[in-house]
């Protein structure tokens, strides 16, 4: 039995299938509204204006801060999108499948109407449908609509008149790759919304003069609602403090219709590439001042790791070289490179420690710079000037405390501290504990460390046993002291919103820490490095430097260079040459 055709009018019969014209009157159709002023033409005996109606839809946003929307199909994720930023919407747009060449004009009309996106036929779809409360629906494609709601006028988008009646403002066309097609969803504004269209498109550019007609299989025009006279459709105000994450990357459809519906609703997306919001300069100025996210995908996590991520990207404080990680990976967004340190080491106003307490502050900033220069100039990665500051100083005779540690107040190294971020330089507290433990030292310098370009070094040549004096045994830790100081360090910035911080471990010896292969490198907060401080000879330093990764676990790597130990010390073009190449290169 043939399928029954769609009716005009207010309700149908329950079993009936109707269906929308396919991709070609998509296109023609709205590409005409490109060139169209609106459907309203000059009548020499105007009627009585009949009573306005307008329809809007009712947004909503999540209760939770941070909501992830887990991998499945496009229709099914529609639902749940639909569901989470609509309490009511009067008109919903139908797309018949996940094809690009559909989604691109189905994303057009729903941003353009301010009206969810929903996937004709889809587990859910009837559902949302009669949950909304839409009694108008604008449909895109050759649409299966079993199922829908009996009342439901359906208007197929070779309906210009009823688009047009609407209010509908279609801007330029515009030529998307379907790989692309998220981005350019997540980007629709309106008034003037752009006519997206898949580049595999074999539909013809519209002529604005050519009068739209109905095909053989094309649901015939309604007469009343949606393309009455004076009813107008009024889109959502745009939501501030929320945001919608997609990761364009995957170019998946379930991200797509996601991105249509958050911004039919007014709701910015963010393009996330990697699914890690505090990545990049620009996932970090654009979720700046957001309090709610819901995110499409499993590239995102679980809401525990992307709530604290969003809520440090929220803060919009920037690392030095940009964005809030350590170590971002190179490539994994478009124009994001990796991060490089090179630091000098020591502290203020103490030559014999390191080059770094040779010269007063200002003098300080700039020799980090000109050291940091010869590789600015060697590769395409962020180079960031580093100071790696000495708060603890190993003593060689006991302190008031017992500790032989002296420590250097938070008064005398913030005006160093401050000065590097004031001229875009990371900073690292470097500890010598003695006697003490880690993270009794770590919590006196809480000050310090919650500036966002400060981390943490801890050096376990300098950390004694209650029997031990420095210079008579080298010191060393064992892992559980240094897994218990970074869980503090992760807590602490997680609490404070902060940007990742740089954990640093020094080591020239494997027994200086104590079963290292429990190192703990979960925190999602630290950028764990171990840093090997070999000197003499470089053969010496090189099979340093292979024992030392031997075994290890998963961290980034740290050189360091000796003015007077070494024998010669590298240059920066033969320090490069270190495999793999170091991620931070000391001075001292």
């Amino acid at each position: 039995m043939p399928d029954a055709p769609a009716p005009s009018s207010t309700s149908r019969p329950a079993p009936a299938r109707r269906r929308a014209r396919g991709l070609a009157a998509v296109v023609a159709v709205l590409g005409l509204l490109v060139a169209c002023t609106g459907g309203a033409t000059d009548d020499a005996s105007p009627s009585p204006s009949p009573t306005p109606t307008v329809l809007r839809a009712t947004v909503t946003l999540p209760e939770a801060p941070v909501t992830v929307v887990p991998d499945a199909s496009a229709g099914e994720t529609a639902v749940v999108v639909s569901g989470a930023l609509f309490d009511e919407a009067p008109v919903a747009v139908l797309v018949a499948g996940e094809d690009a060449t559909l989604l691109g004009p189905a994303a057009t009309a729903a941003v353009g109407l301010g009206a969810p996106l929903l996937v004709a036929g889809a587990p859910g779809t009837a559902e949302e449908v009669a949950r909304l409360g839409s009694t108008e629906a604008v449909v895109v494609g050759d649409a299966d609509l079993d199922g829908l709601p009996a009342d439901l006028r359906t208007h197929a988008v070779d309906d210009a008149d009823a688009l047009a009646d609407l209010g509908v403002d279609v801007g330029d066309r515009q030529d998307v790759a379907p790989t692309a097609l998220t981005a350019a969803v997540a980007a629709l504004t309106r008034p003037a919304t752009p006519l997206l269209v898949s580049d595999d498109s074999e539909a013809p550019a519209p002529e604005a003069s050519a009068p739209v007609t109905d095909g053989p299989s094309a649901a015939p025009s309604t007469t009343g609602g949606l393309g009455a006279e004076g009813t107008t459709v009024e889109p959502p105000a745009e939501v501030e403090h929320a945001a919608l994450l997609v990761d364009s990357v995957t170019g998946s459809a379930a991200a797509t219709v996601a991105a249509a519906t958050a911004r039919a609703a007014g709701v910015p997306v963010v393009d996330v590439p990697g699914g890690d919001p505090r990545a990049t300069p620009a996932t970090v100025q654009a979720l700046t001042g957001v309090s709610t996210v819901l995110a499409v995908g499993s590239t995102f996590g679980a809401a525990e790791l992307l709530g604290p991520r969003v809520a440090s990207a929220a803060t919009g404080v920037e690392l030095p070289g940009g964005g809030q990680l350590v170590f971002p990976v190179a490539g994994s967004a478009p124009g994001l490179h990796a991060k490089r340190y090179i630091a000098l080491y020591g502290t203020p106003g103490t030559p014999a420690l390191g080059v770094l307490g040779e010269q007063d502050v200002p003098a300080t900033i700039a020799r980090a710079q000109q050291t940091a220069a010869p590789y600015d100039a060697m590769t395409d990665d962020t180079v960031v000037p580093t100071l790696e500051i000495i708060a603890t100083v190993a003593s060689a005779a006991p302190e008031p405390d017992g500790s032989y540690s002296r420590g250097r107040s938070v008064d005398e190294l913030r005006p160093l501290v401050e000065a590097a971020a004031e001229a875009g330089q990371a900073v690292v507290i470097d500890l010598q504990p003695g006697r003490t433990d880690f993270l009794t030292q770590a919590q006196r310098y809480a000050d310090l460390l919650a500036y966002p370009h400060v981390g943490l070094a801890l050096d376990p040549e300098w950390r004694l046993q209650p029997d031990q004096v420095h210079l008579r045994q080298i010191g060393s830790v064992g892992v559980d002291e240094v897994n218990a100081t970074a869980a503090w360090l992760a807590q602490f910035t997680r609490e404070r919103q902060l940007p990742q911080k740089m954990f640093l471990l020094h080591q020239f010896s494997l027994r200086m820490i104590a079963e290292r292969e429990r190192l703990d490198t979960s925190h999602d907060e630290l950028a764990v490095i171990i840093h090997a401080d070999g000197q003499g000879s470089q053969p010496a330093k090189a099979g340093t430097w292979a024992a030392l990764r031997q075994g290890a676990p998963p961290v980034h790597w740290g050189w360091k260079n000796f003015y007077d130990e070494d024998t010669p010390m590298l240059d920066p073009a033969q320090t490069w040459q270190v495999q793999p190449v170091p991620d931070l290169v000391t001075y001292q």
